[in-house]
């Protein structure tokens, strides 16, 4: 036994170093772990396989290559993509609950400039900042800029405030912040007008109008307030504090995004997120979205808008279209909504850490793999975290040391699980590619719809006609998983070249992911930007 456990200790450093190497040199994945898994210089009497394990080592990874990898490789992409289009142009028609229509019809023209104040609420922040749009003209690192921010964090006490004293509290918090100079050009003798980046959902009735809903992440500050106008219950707060402000835009995350980054690349058409949460935005023709979307807008807002910024909700998709694996079907055997977010399930943040404990737990079972035993730290759901996962990547050490107290600390007598996790992680990157693809491919398709109704000469055909042969489109992107995991970012982006040269277009296109650094401020700048530009 102190034979089996030495070389499995040896193993693990062993088998974590050379795939970090591997890495490097571009050799593949698959098969550095295949190679670590059954190292030669253990001898066949030392085994890690105890009597009475069901298979090999060896055997549980082929099979884990073939769940994982299988479904996307060769065409599986491909066709994928091809279901995923189907959903997607079918919930543009009429799903109320994704494929969003926005408020905002005009992408920035980069002629915006000033300094304009803005809102962030996230479930774990509040941030206020002056941001400063340059416009194109400067240079490419100085077209924008958070001049002064301050942050306030939102603790479970601030979350436990209910209604408007929550929004109370927020008014005081920009009081404070406007005291420091942080506007001093402002005139009190006029509203303010103020951006709002809320990462809730709300019912927008207007670019910076919306009715509350339930807003979730242990909140309480809906309490009383559900159904009534955001704008009205900001300005009520800030009125308490003796401020005149107007709330003028309100975004989301991935709205918030695309705008943050159109202002400075003007082939920006999406914007993905990927963290903890799944979502994307799309830059879409009005014609290709059916009218009920839009509820009840004045003509003026259908007379102005030829396309309009869509909140996809991307996590709600793949329903019966996603390759699932065992592993898939057990987290969602064990999830309050099974069927609510197949797609965030599979690859965001949240869920990762959970996919690789339940691939390990397996592998302990049936291989034998640490004497059979389940450390106790990873017999509760969730208890993998993907930070951790990310975390030990990162160590590229040959020995391994921080890593292994990483671990140890967080999972005491356990040992890392890296291999399954690898696997995962290889294959998800592809899904997520997938999913940037097929928007691509909606959107070239509602363009060339769209184009088909406009006059031959009519000036808005020329430009969507020159928009349709953009040679490169911009995603614009953020969040914690594809901004900090090890190879996440280089993998995503390799698997959508391969899916747009695999189209076979006459003329050469491609999809360049580009960071979107501060982008929830960033963009709700540039969307109040907009608004003051068309008054």
């Amino acid at each position: 036994m102190h034979l089996l456990a030495s070389a499995m200790s040896t193993f693990r450093k062993a088998f974590v170093a050379a795939f970090v190497k591997s890495l490097l040199r571009g050799k593949s994945l698959i098969q550095a772990i295949l190679a670590y898994w059954m190292p030669p210089a253990i001898p066949s009497s030392t085994s890690s396989e105890p009597k009475g394990s069901s298979k090999s080592l060896h055997e549980f990874l082929k099979e884990a290559e073939v769940a994982l990898l299988g479904p996307v490789s060769g065409n599986g992409l491909v066709e994928l993509s091809a279901g995923l289009k189907t959903q997607l142009f079918e919930r543009l028609q009429t799903d109320p609950d994704c494929m969003l229509p926005t408020y905002s019809h005009q992408l920035p023209t980069g002629s915006e400039c000033g300094q304009y104040l803005a809102l962030d609420v996230g479930g774990s922040t509040l941030r206020v900042a002056l941001v400063k749009l340059r416009g194109r003209g400067a240079d490419e690192g100085e077209r924008s800029e958070i001049v002064s921010m301050r942050s306030f964090r939102i603790d479970q006490a601030i979350k436990d405030l209910e209604g408007m004293a929550f929004f109370n509290w927020m008014g005081q918090r920009i009081r404070e912040t406007l005291s420091t100079g942080l506007n001093r050009e402002h005139s009190l003798g006029k509203p303010l007008p103020v951006a709002l980046a809320w990462s809730f959902p709300i019912e927008q009735t207007s670019l910076g109008g919306g009715k509350m809903q339930k807003m979730g992440k242990a909140f309480s500050a809906d309490q009383g307030l559900l159904g009534q106008e955001l704008g009205q219950i900001v300005k009520q707060a800030c009125e308490n504090q003796g401020l005149n402000v107007e709330l003028r835009a309100i975004v989301n995350d991935s709205i918030a995004c695309l705008l943050s980054r159109a202002y400075s690349y003007t082939s920006t058409r999406f914007a993905l997120i990927l963290g903890t949460g799944l979502n994307m935005a799309a830059y879409l023709p009005v014609t290709a979205i059916g009218r009920s979307k839009f509820g009840i807008r004045p003509d003026r807002w259908f007379s102005q808008a030829n396309h309009v910024i869509v909140n996809t909700e991307l996590s709600m998709f793949g329903r019966n279209v996603l390759p699932m694996t065992r592993w898939d079907h057990m987290l969602t055997k064990g999830h309050p909504r099974p069927d609510f977010q197949p797609l965030e399930q599979m690859v965001s943040g949240m869920y990762l850490g959970e996919i690789a404990r339940l691939a390990l737990l397996e592998a302990i079972e049936t291989t034998g793999m640490l004497g059979g035993i389940v450390p106790p730290s990873l017999e509760v759901q969730y208890s993998l975290g993907t930070d951790t996962i990310s975390m030990i990547e990162c160590d590229t050490t040959p020995e391994l040391a921080e890593a292994i107290r990483l671990f140890s600390e967080r999972h005491p007598s356990s040992h890392t699980p890296t291999t399954s996790d690898l696997l995962a992680i290889k294959a998800i990157a592809a899904l997520v590619a997938c999913c940037v693809f097929t928007l691509w491919d909606c959107r070239l398709e509602a363009e060339q719809a769209y184009i088909s109704t406009l006059p031959q000469s009519s000036p808005e055909r020329q430009r969507a006609e020159a928009d349709m042969k953009l040679e490169k489109t911009t995603v614009a992107f953020n969040g914690s998983v594809i901004e900090n995991y090890p190879g996440y970012l280089s993998s995503c982006q390799r698997y959508v070249n391969d899916l747009v040269d695999g189209k076979g277009l006459a003329e050469p296109r491609s999809i360049n992911l580009v960071p979107a650094k501060e982008s929830s401020l960033m963009g709700a700048a540039v969307a109040l930007a907009c608004v003051e530009r068309d008054d």
